[in-house]
């Protein structure tokens, strides 16, 4: 079954799983890019399944990207 994810939910498994903020207040979809703000106060934009499926939590400072194959 397909979870339904909601910005309330995105913002609590934001909050739960990372050091991160949600900034944006609205969610349309899968392919959105989202606002956050990481820990070290640096803004970033992820969609929401890079961010959960990826763990790709921090801003490219704190984590940068990955060396491509």
């Amino acid at each position: 079954m397909n979870k339904r994810w909601t910005i309330g939910k995105i913002k609590e498994f934001v909050e739960n799983n990372s050091e991160s903020k949600l900034l944006t207040t609205e969610y349309q979809g899968f392919s959105q890019k989202l606002l956050f703000k990481c820990g070290c106060g640096n803004n970033f934009e992820k969609t929401f399944k890079k961010f959960k499926d990826n763990h790709q939590r921090k801003c490219e400072v704190c984590q940068p990207p990955k060396a491509s194959r």
